[in-house]
């Protein structure tokens, strides 16, 4: 693809003419120029920070072309398709890809204009990869989700650690790191695993002034859902942790007249594509989802994020939460919970960090599901249906998830839940008898001259196709040209492989003997301890009812220079418990504001505010200092702050 634009010379040019965009974002422009400056830069922007921009402007700016570390397939496909609407040549390698497509695509990107190609963090290593990297001309190095590098991170994948290996092939490439939410120790360490030098490091505040979270402690969790989106207008996502209960919800909330649908990663490709379509065309109000959704979705004008239940940990419903007033409007992040959740969370540890015995069992169903003899090595992906191995193994789902998890981060397999492979086909047979098969079968007719007119190249290669597009041609149902397309294979005229959107499990070593499978345990206990912190340090901002949550949210995060938000329930409960009416509140509060045009001591501010009892006066003192609009140093002298 092209376009029109005369050859852009700035980063300002690249973001108005591809992007649309007159000004940056606050520290993109920072964080641009340091990369185009050939530093090493660890940028942490929240939720709809606007990241990408970091790394496509200098990758546009840059000669060659810029290489990005994904782990998210959904994203990467996303990222991909916009930059092509955008006139801008990228690609994507993922796992599922065959090894003549992942070829095709390292071709096209070294013979074409390419300006970005994603991978995922398991092609790094392998062999086709390592052959065709030094043509490339690679220019910049990006890596997405960061924070999945690090081992006390909440998200830890092991295959991100071979990243670092790319610096020794690609010694004078400068490296973007990119992350939503990491605590100082998580940056520390994607800072030493990923060899940086020269480095800079940007962080956005964790203020969102526009956003109000409130945490509900609550009998009926439904009744409550059902009050906050009655008073809260417009689109809508509510998390649940459970696949069933997106389903309950969902149907609950149909019965009070609310416009919902549900989702999570069992549903198939085309479900999940079409849900999530209605969703952000407003066709659907309510999302409720398991945390498979939202990641990468560009939908600014949600103004209403509920977890039905607790996540594990503040990253992940920071992460949540931000996906509310991305527009910068008014926006709600609620929290539901019952007493006895904040336990449950903390037995989960024990979910979480499974036993050697526990996984060396998991281990075993999951080779003998899949009927896999030890010594098996294969570069193949496997269908995994984890409710079927879980019911024939006498295995608890909940469990088993965490499991496979382990055991990827312990390199032994790797499981990914949501899996796009796309249907293939080419034809085998002579044109001769493809003719002569067409006046044989006239009702296959049809679906013949559709693919062969359809898909160049379709006889000599394998080709991905669309089912449902051939079916939307045809003005068929797309079960029927599956069935069509089967046929065809049975009768020897093509080779056909069906679209696969189910989980894939595939060995990242050779099948072993169970007894054989061993931890590190020093780390493995390390990752347990860091978990266990960071669950109760997530209960502990469930429970506080006395501190404004955006000043905790920061807190976590090393950012103590967020002010009070005074929109949360913990800041809204403070200004009720003032003994002031609201206008007498705000009369008090201006006149204390223009009496710090200069500072004042406590002992005349206190004298100035005649009509307040001392007691009040202090209350209200301390409400504003807490606020962070004004300061007391130890002298007892106030100022007013800057905010």
């Amino acid at each position: 693809m092209s376009t029109n634009f005369s050859a852009p010379t700035t980063a300002t040019d690249i973001l108005r003419n591809y992007w649309g965009y007159a000004s940056f974002r606050p520290l993109q422009q920072e964080i641009i120029e340091s990369v185009l400056n050939g530093k090493d830069v660890l940028a942490l922007l929240p939720t709809g920070g606007g990241k990408s921009i970091c790394y496509q402007v200098p990758g546009m700016l840059l000669p060659g072309l810029c290489l990005v570390v994904s782990p998210l397939i959904a994203l990467m496909k996303d990222q991909v398709e916009n930059l092509r609407k955008k006139g801008i040549t990228a690609f994507a390698i993922y796992s599922g890809m065959s090894r003549k497509e992942v070829l095709q695509t390292m071709q096209l990107a070294i013979h074409s204009n390419c300006k970005f190609l994603y991978v995922s963090p398991e092609r790094l290593e392998t062999a086709l990869f390592k052959e065709y990297l030094p043509a490339l001309e690679i220019s910049l190095l990006a890596v997405d989700e960061a924070h999945c590098i690090s081992q006390w991170g909440y998200d830890f994948r092991p295959p991100y650690l071979r990243i670092a290996d790319l610096r020794d092939e690609l010694p004078r490439v400068p490296v973007i790191a990119l992350t939503a939410s990491a605590t100082t120790t998580v940056q520390k360490d994607i800072k030493e695993k990923l060899l940086f030098k020269n480095e800079a490091s940007y962080q956005q505040s964790f203020a969102r002034p526009n956003l109000s979270y409130s945490v509900f402690a609550v009998d009926s969790k439904i009744n409550k859902l059902v009050e906050v989106l009655n008073n809260v207008s417009g689109s809508g996502i509510v998390y649940c942790k459970t696949r069933r209960l997106t389903k309950e919800v969902a149907a609950q909330l149909q019965t009070y007249a609310i416009s919902a649908d549900y989702y999570h990663a069992g549903l198939s490709s085309d479900e999940r594509n079409d849900k999530q379509t209605a969703w952000i065309k407003n066709q659907v109000r309510i999302m409720v989802c398991t945390n498979a959704f939202g990641m990468g979705i560009d939908k600014p004008d949600v103004r209403t994020v509920v977890h039905y239940n607790l996540p594990d940990c503040l990253e992940n419903y920071y992460q949540e939460a931000g996906r509310a007033g991305r527009d910068g409007n008014k926006a709600y992040a609620v929290l539901l919970y019952h007493q006895g959740e904040t336990q449950e969370l903390l037995q989960q540890v024990n979910i979480k960090f499974p036993n050697l015995q526990y996984l060396r069992q998991v281990y075993q169903s999951v080779v003998n599901y899949l009927q896999l003899p030890t010594g098996t090595f294969e570069n193949a992906y496997y269908n995994f249906d984890m409710g079927d191995c879980a019911k024939k193994f006498q295995l608890h789902v909940q469990e088993l998830l965490p499991a496979l998890k382990v055991l990827e981060q312990e390199t032994y397999l790797g499981f990914n839940e949501q899996v796009f492979i796309p249907a293939k086909l080419q034809f085998i047979c002579s044109k001769e008898a493809l003719y002569q098969f067409e006046n044989d079968y006239p009702t296959l007719e049809p679906v013949v001259k559709m693919l062969l007119r359809t898909y160049e190249g379709i006889y000599d290669q394998e080709t991905a196709i669309n089912e449902k597009s051939l079916a939307y041609w045809l003005k068929m149902e797309t079960e029927a040209v599956k069935q069509q397309l089967q046929q065809l294979q049975v009768y020897g005229m093509v080779r056909y492989t069906p679209q696969k959107d189910t989980p894939q499990l595939f060995l990242l070593q050779e099948r072993i003997k169970a007894e054989y499978l061993t931890i590190n345990n020093k780390a493995y206990e390390e990752r347990r301890q860091q978990y266990t912190q960071r669950v109760q340090q997530f209960i502990n901002y469930v429970t506080n009812a006395n501190e404004c949550r955006s000043q905790l949210i920061g807190s976590y995060f090393g950012d103590d220079k967020v002010p009070a938000c005074g929109v949360c329930d913990n800041c809204l409960q403070q200004k009720k418990n003032l003994p002031l009416s609201p206008a007498h509140f705000t009369a008090y509060t201006e006149k204390i504001m223009q009496l710090l045009q200069q500072p004042q001591t406590t002992a005349n501010l206190l004298l100035a505010l005649k009509g307040l009892n001392k007691s009040t006066a202090w209350q209200l003192l301390s409400f504003l200092q807490a606020e962070n609009k004004i300061a007391i140093n130890l002298q007892g002298m106030v100022t007013k702050t800057n905010n």
